[in-house]
């Protein structure tokens, strides 16, 4: 059987553990993974929190809940092997008051459809014994969840891709995807059996070239964060987050200790000038994509509460610490400094409902990441497990072509 030649194309670490996977159980396979940027983990995958998601939030047998929680397993096993920090911190979900009690006992039901473990409610005076400065009358508390250094762990995803004798092509923007019989041909010219495609923000432009719909669409939002100052690091543990209200699209401000020691608060959600503008520039195409969306005004329509109060947080950074404030003590403005912005690739659709789940899709031949928002990084070694083992079984390839494990 002729050697399987496969391109990956994107490398965050969705894309990186997929061509990791793929070069490491298909026996002969020529797996190379494309990046346009000169460096891997240079969008998403470098700009989040970092945090380890248990599975609290995610419905009960969607791809979210089930991949989550096999993700958190192999990146466990994984980060051990390679020495790279993996701290179960712990995660406290806090209600201020019993107004708030009905979704903090759905969401505890939830986590434990999840299969989540160690998870259980806790009283005001639990929730200060561990974390002392919280405010709170009642939490869900999550003692595994973890953080970890997920650019890092791309690095080591990376080296494990090269010892398996796969390649990566920095530098390397994708251009035309065409597919004739049973082959993809990339960029007019080199021909491929298979092309699994992992490009995050610039995931709807990509299927496009391949002729997919233009549906879900990629709406852009940005996701400021503080730094608390060193000073006051102490305040926080682990993890402390609001219980998700369902007026709203996004999470709202909470606060995370990150693997180097230092605590972020937020992000806020507002709609970004640009795709990849971490600097808050202005891009043009961008910004005609989303606003000559009509999901987007759609979804704007129905979310103007939330506008206005992610506005708001953008805008001022006392309002910002004041919201950080009600569920810890002992912060003011003065604590903080400008910390990192993230832009989330928020998947929408022509209604303007957000894409919740993980979507992916396509043929044999060329196979789509649509939609892989958070939990993505927690779940990236197990997304690829579920789309190498569906490539190959749609491809007719199956176990015949796959290496058997090392134990």
């Amino acid at each position: 059987m002729s050697r399987l030649r496969v391109a990956v194309v994107g490398g965050g670490i969705i894309g990186t553990a997929v061509a990791r996977h793929l070069a490491q159980r298909v026996d002969g396979a020529e797996v190379v993974l494309l990046e346009k940027e000169d460096r891997l983990a240079g969008h998403q995958t470098g700009h989040n929190s970092g945090v380890v998601h248990a599975g609290l939030y995610y419905e009960p047998g969607s791809l979210k809940a089930t991949l989550c929680r096999r993700g958190v397993h192999l990146l466990q096993e994984f980060t051990g092997r390679h020495d790279l920090p993996y701290d179960e911190c712990g995660k406290v979900v806090v209600i201020l008051d019993e107004t708030e009690s009905d979704r903090l006992r759905a969401l505890h039901a939830r986590a434990e459809a999840n299969g989540v473990p160690g998870v259980r409610v806790i009283d005001g005076d639990e929730l200060r014994e561990i974390e002392p400065h919280a405010h709170g009358v009642r939490a869900l508390h999550s003692p595994h969840t973890a953080i970890v250094d997920y650019p890092a762990v791309t690095r080591a995803l990376a080296d494990e891709l090269r010892d398996a004798g796969g390649s990566i092509r920095l530098g390397h923007e994708v251009t035309s995807l065409e597919t004739r019989g049973r082959t993809v041909v990339l960029d007019s010219h080199e021909e491929l059996d298979l092309v699994i495609l992992c490009a995050g923000l610039q995931s709807d432009r990509v299927a496009r070239l391949a002729g997919e719909t233009k549906d879900p669409r990629i709406v852009p939002f940005y996701g400021d964060y503080l730094l608390l100052s060193s000073a006051k690091e102490h305040l926080v543990n682990g993890l402390v987050y609001p219980v998700p209200d369902p007026r709203y699209p996004f999470l709202g401000v909470h606060l995370t200790k990150r693997v180097d020691g230092r605590v972020m608060l937020g992000p806020n959600a507002f709609l970004s000038l640009g795709r990849e503008a971490y600097q808050g520039r202005l891009v043009p195409r961008d910004l005609r994509d989303a606003v000559g969306f009509p999901g987007f005004w759609r979804f704007a329509a129905g979310n103007l509460p939330a506008a206005a109060r992610e506005a708001g947080r953008a805008l001022s950074t006392r309002r910002f610490v004041a919201e950080a404030g009600r569920y810890l003590s002992g912060i003011e403005p003065d604590d903080v400094t400008r910390g990192p912005r993230g832009i989330r690739a928020q998947a929408m659709d022509s209604r303007g409902r957000l894409v919740d789940d993980f979507v992916i899709s396509g043929t044999d031949r060329l196979v789509h990441v649509r939609n892989a928002p958070s939990p993505g990084a927690t779940s990236a070694l197990a997304i690829a497990e579920h789309i190498v083992a569906e490539s190959l079984r749609l491809g007719g390839l199956g176990s015949s072509a796959e290496r058997t494990p090392e134990r």
